[in-house]
């Protein structure tokens, strides 16, 4: 969209809604057909990977990469885009909005305890509708900062597994807004060390693996710590 109006912020609105209606799969999948919402999200992940390849062929006629020099990025605000300004202004209005509002208070019962947030009159399905199209909206959000941001260009495969790695920065944090955002900063450490440690001389492969290796020990420190805090439970318990 972008591409074709030359505005960005119509390709960041574009983005959000195209990625609002590609979760709509997975919120039909999960929450309507009760399936495994991991092995959605890999299936759906494996589609968008294929589907974004195949549209940049069809679409723009290029393979691997779109480069336009028409193309206009976000403008830049003391070095950041307005995306990561919103995303630290989202981490206190979810953290406000899960602990104090009685919407967030709902749809943490609506996840947790759904039977009995029906019993109080509460729709757990509506609530986990609107929980996966607001996250669509987010990873929309986050699509539009990597391919306007960042840079000026589309690639395919582009977001190189950072997926995942907020994945493990939910595990990582408990699901709770500012401990994620922290996870999330410590996985950005690592990445900024590893293009410090490329200009030094090291292998690209070695530091482009900086930010996977900090991922696999955070989740053998999260589990660790899960099994040790379920182990004291039954001790406590017996």
């Amino acid at each position: 969209t972008s591409g074709f109006t030359g505005s960005p912020w119509l390709g960041t609105a574009a983005a959000a809604l195209a990625a609002a209606a590609y979760s709509l799969i997975l919120a039909v999948g999960a929450v309507t057909l009760r399936g495994d919402a991991v092995v959605l999200g890999v299936a759906m992940n494996l589609l968008a990977l294929g589907l974004t390849g195949f549209l940049l062929r069809t679409v723009f006629g290029v393979r691997g990469t779109f480069d336009d020099p028409a193309l206009t990025g976000l403008p830049l605000i003391g070095g950041q885009s307005p995306l990561a300004y919103l995303s630290w202004a989202a981490v206190a209005l979810t953290a406000f909005v899960l602990t104090r509002h009685v919407w967030g208070l709902r749809l943490r019962g609506a996840g947790q305890a759904p039977d009995a947030a029906a019993a109080l009159g509460v729709s757990p399905v509506a609530y986990r509708y609107a929980a996966v199209l607001a996250s669509g909206v987010l990873c929309g959000l986050g699509g539009a900062q990597l391919a306007l941001g960042n840079v000026t260009l589309f690639s395919e495969n582009m977001t190189a597994g950072r997926g995942w790695i907020a994945v493990v920065a939910v595990m990582l944090g408990r699901a709770a807004p500012v401990g994620v955002l922290l996870s999330a900063l410590l996985f950005a450490l690592a990445e900024a060390v590893g293009f410090r440690l490329q200009g030094l001389g090291l292998p690209q492969q070695a530091t482009d693996a900086a930010p996977y290796a900090v991922t696999l020990a955070a989740l053998f420190l999260t589990t660790a710590r899960r099994r040790r805090a379920a182990r004291t439970t039954t001790g406590a318990a017996v």
